[in-house]
């Protein structure tokens, strides 16, 4: 059934029993364009690294400054923005995805692609730290969980189609012809937004005395060590996994394209199985989807020579990281639950740190160490970030006892 959706004019709380699938839809065209076009450099550092005259280390930094202005930009453009109605704050946040990629399309040198990754961070800062805010404002509150999950698997579709479509395209193509088709995902997220999101005024007390406030909540703390061990760990792996797989197993990109296919498609399954997992426990989720990407790293650092091994790996990686996003989400928003924006925006921050940071690490071990010290460290930050939650969470329960 479809569906009622109030004029752009309406206001989003004139019936707060409607859900408007409508709006969750195109918030998850939003974050899937945002999400396609912060990734597509992972499988294009190769060819955009040889076209702008730069190592595979320093293209990979514009994966970093994203990174980097995403975790300033969060709570920069929630406090900045909230005496703005929301429709408006998403629409134009949008046309930043759009006006970067075009930028991007057209880079002659490093510097003007890092201008436009530096646009693409203000544009996926924002729209990531009132994603779950707003999820909470466009249906009822027993449909929240339906709605935030629909919004992540634009993630997962996201990667799924972002690092096998940008090789293949940059392959084929070239890399340019792969953000040019970010820009117009991005105009269609655009245009669906103009169309079904409601007005969405101001709500909540978000500022930086909130954000503070929220910090000093233990979970709230274990959630946000726990992103900074994982997400930290995965990103130094998940940014140099193409040169992993030359240097390594020696694949060419055609299997290069298979073996991030299937890491993208077993994300969007673990996705699916972290949303059922985490019903139960997010804390549960996180332990045993972390533990299982450290495993997988393992098995990539000892025999990732072998084309199987990594190949498997490399999609047990997929799965496993696909269900912690949303687990993580799940454990944070219930810590903040009272103050969505805010805490939206903190995990924000928290993630981006851990990106940029992870980018960063990875780039200086693979020109200093190689490829296996990258899959090591990978498998150190999960393991270290499900150990933490897991001995949290037995403390807890002795302390119950």
């Amino acid at each position: 059934m479809l569906d009622h959706i109030p004029s752009p004019g309406g206001d989003a709380r004139a019936d707060e029993h409607v859900a408007r699938w409508g709006a969750v839809t195109s918030m998850t065209l939003g974050v899937f364009g945002l999400v396609t076009a912060e990734f597509l450099p992972v499988s294009l550092l190769t060819p955009i690294s040889g076209d702008l005259g730069v190592t595979s280390g320093v293209a990979g930094q514009s994966i970093t400054m994203t990174a980097i202005v995403a975790a300033i930009a969060g709570p920069a453009v929630v406090i900045g923005t909230r005496k703005y109605d929301r429709r408006w704050t998403v629409l134009v946040l949008t046309m930043t995805l759009i006006i970067s990629s075009l930028i991007a399309a057209a880079a002659t040198s490093i510097y003007t692609l890092l201008t436009a990754r530096f646009l693409l961070g203000i544009g996926l800062g924002g729209f990531w730290a009132m994603s779950a805010a707003l999820a909470m404002r466009l249906v009822p509150p027993h449909l929240m969980p339906r709605a935030m999950a629909i919004i992540m698997a634009g993630v997962s579709l996201a990667t799924v189609c972002a690092a096998p479509l940008g090789a293949w395209i940059g392959a084929t193509m070239g890399w340019r012809a792969a953000f040019g088709l970010s820009a117009g995902i991005g105009g269609v997220a655009l245009l669906v937004q103009a169309f079904t999101l409601p007005a969405m005024p101001p709500s909540g007390h978000a500022g930086l005395a909130t954000m503070a406030a929220l910090l000093r909540r233990p979970a709230m703390r274990l959630g946000l060590v726990t992103i900074l061990l994982v997400i930290t760990g995965h990103f130094a792996g998940f940014t140099y996994i193409r040169p992993f797989l030359e240097r390594v197993p020696h694949l060419g990109v055609e299997t290069i394209s298979l073996i991030l296919l299937a890491y993208g498609v077993a994300g969007f399954f673990g996705n699916l199985l972290g949303g059922i997992v985490s019903e139960r426990s997010p804390r549960l989720s996180i332990t045993i989807f972390a533990s299982l990407v450290a495993a997988a790293a393992v098995s990539m650092a000892v025999a990732g020579s072998s084309e199987i091994v990594a190949a498997t790996a490399v999609a047990i990686w997929g799965l496993a990281f696909g269900a912690i996003p949303v687990s993580l989400q799940s454990f944070v928003v219930r810590a903040g639950s009272d103050e969505a924006e805010s805490a939206g925006a903190l995990m924000l921050t928290t993630f981006q740190i851990a990106i940029s940071s992870g980018a960063v690490l990875g780039g200086i071990l693979i020109e200093t160490q190689g490829p296996i010290a990258v899959v090591t460290f990978l498998a150190a930050g999960a393991l270290l970030g499900a150990s933490v939650m897991a001995s949290r969470g037995q403390q807890r329960r002795l302390s119950m006892g």
